[in-house]
């Protein structure tokens, strides 16, 4: 399994598909083995995995696995105690009730890079950051927790997945960095990657999967795979229909048309 942290820039859109009006993935990372787990928004910073493994992105997403994920967010106005209490609640959006938050006020760290274009800055409004960790992955849900609770998110960073740190591997924004997953016990419960599974396998009463199904001659010997459709059979390989002899020619005219071809 390989997995390689990105710092992902604001503005670049987490897909390996280019596009004319944003930079993407292929602009930082050119290995087509790769792809992307955890995705962050276009108007999001911070850590993203690349990964080979193509079930690591639902382990990572998974709320039953319990894998954190960190940000740090500058949000409009001064946060509060009763702000933050209601995040670590849960908060109820749109889509359900979000699982209870790890969520504390926090100074602005000393690492933090600059933004291009920066964070608008209004005289007559404070700001304030907050470290918010959850373990589910719905769409913007950060967001949209910290606009519930009064205060809308200016900047997004995300600093943690798990046990990797952003901020201790030292990455500026579009640099990546080639980590070694033995060396940290978020990925030792990783399921093994199962090949792609076909509908030619016979499924067990109860599960979804079993042992590859074997078409077989009379004889015994196994069927050749592949069999021919009618469009691909010479006329002497193509099926007869059988009749009594009675079988008359079609004559009717095409639907829509009469018999002179009108």
């Amino acid at each position: 399994m390989k997995i390689v942290i990105l710092n992902k820039p604001y503005d670049v859109l987490s897909q390996f598909r280019k596009d004319e009006a944003h930079m993407t993935m292929s602009d930082f990372v050119d290995d087509p083995t790769l792809r992307l787990a955890g995705r962050l928004d276009m108007d999001s910073e911070g850590l993203v995995f690349l990964t080979d493994h193509g079930g690591l992105n639902q382990f990572i997403t998974n709320p039953a696995n319990k894998k954190y994920k960190t940000y740090l967010v500058q949000v409009d106005g001064d946060v509060t105690e009763e702000a933050l209490e209601q995040l670590r609640k849960g908060i109820e959006l749109n889509d359900g009730m979000t699982l209870p938050a790890k969520a504390a006020k926090v100074s602005e760290p000393d690492w933090l890079w600059e933004r291009t274009p920066p964070v608008r800055y209004r005289a007559n409004i404070p700001t304030s950051w907050v470290e918010i960790s959850i373990c589910e992955g719905r769409n913007r849900q950060v967001r949209r927790m910290t606009s519930a609770v009064g205060f809308p998110t200016l900047r997004l960073i995300r600093t943690k997945i798990g046990s990797i740190d952003l901020v201790q591997l030292g990455l500026l924004p579009g640099e990546t960095k080639e980590i070694e997953p033995l060396l940290y016990p978020d990925f030792k419960d990783v399921p093994a990657e199962e090949p792609y599974r076909s509908r030619s396998y016979v499924k067990k009463p109860g599960g979804t999967g079993g042992k590859p199904m074997v078409r077989k001659n009379k004889d015994g010997s196994p069927k050749k795979s592949g069999t021919k459709r009618i469009w691909q059979m010479d006329e002497s390989e193509k099926p007869r229909r059988k009749t009594n002899g009675t079988t008359r020619p079609n004559t009717k005219a095409p639907r829509g048309r009469n018999r002179n071809g009108r």
